[in-house]
């Protein structure tokens, strides 16, 4: 019998439930327009859509008095924006999102040159950078070698990033700057480093672990490529509908994990289908361990 864990993290974290019931609970009293993906996850979209919330990613294709900035974040130069346009700015940034804002600010103030781990062109990064056109973002060994020389390096992280990988940048820029002071603030954000130990501490026990969450969800991809440090079969599905049946033959224990947008209801979904398949895919046959 095909055995399901859970990970002991996983699924929504507080800062996407409270924007979500933000998004809810305005909707049902005014139109709202939200400026961009509230979160990156398509049934909670679709969801909100169904109760007459609105997206757009152009300020100008707005045409509701609400306006409602998203849990990645933004500058303070797109809340200015919005709100000498006249219109009703509704913040539903996490507040861990708020803490990088902070980090950031408080290392250049104090004169350090800023920069950013994480995608550049992701809506958080693009927030944390809008108030610092100098900025420089990083995520690999080429965008370290494009760094212009400079006397101090602040460093902090997209709230999804795993830590190791921060970690093993902010060395790279250390190391190619050897005269230069680098100080790191640490800014990934304490769910998503839970859900990541938890997930490799998933991955090490399981035959196949399956991810669940938005196909454009950063924390989700970090998931599965953590994930697949420790396990080879590793499938990333965003509804249950996603799921094949071959993916578990001869699979003992499968292992189920999910990013930090994912509605619950979701994961109880896939779990039902997955106990659906392990009623019919049969068990590895595993040659006893002699210890």
């Amino acid at each position: 019998m095909m055995t399901l864990l859970r990970a002991e993290h996983l699924g929504m974290c507080f800062g996407v439930r409270d924007a979500i019931q933000l998004a809810r609970t305005e909707s049902l009293q005014q139109p709202v327009t939200v400026l961009g993906d509230l979160v990156h996850n398509p049934t909670v979209l679709d969801d909100l859509r169904s109760i007459g919330t609105r997206f757009e990613r152009a300020l100008e294709s707005v045409s509701t008095a609400t306006v409602m900035i998203t849990a990645h974040g933004a500058s303070d130069r797109r809340r200015d924006e919005v709100r000498s346009r006249g219109y009703r700015l509704l913040d539903a940034t996490c507040p861990l999102v708020h803490v990088a804002h902070k980090a950031l600010a408080t290392l250049v103030a104090q004169g350090y040159h800023p920069v950013v781990i994480g995608q550049r062109n992701h809506t958080e990064v693009q927030g944390l950078i809008g108030d610092f056109p100098e900025a420089d973002v990083i995520l690999s060994a080429e965008d370290i070698q494009a760094l212009q020389p400079r006397t101090k390096f602040g460093i902090i992280s997209q709230t999804t990033q795993p830590v190791v990988r921060c970690r093993e940048l902010v060395a790279a820029v250390q190391a190619r700057f050897p005269e230069s002071e680098v100080k790191f603030r640490n800014t990934v954000c304490q769910p998503t480093q839970q859900r990541q130990s938890a997930a490799e501490r998933l991955a090490q026990r399981c035959d196949v672990v399956v991810v669940i969450g938005g196909a454009h969800s950063n924390n989700t991809r970090e998931l599965v490529q953590t994930c697949l440090r420790s396990c080879d079969r590793v499938h990333h599905v965003t509804t249950a509908g996603d799921l094949r049946p071959e993916w578990f033959e001869e699979a003992d224990t499968v292992g189920i994990t999910a990013g930090t947008s994912t509605p619950d209801s979701t994961i109880q979904a896939v779990e039902a289908a997955l106990r659906r398949i392990a009623d019919s895919v049969p068990a590895a046959q595993r040659i006893p361990s002699p210890h």
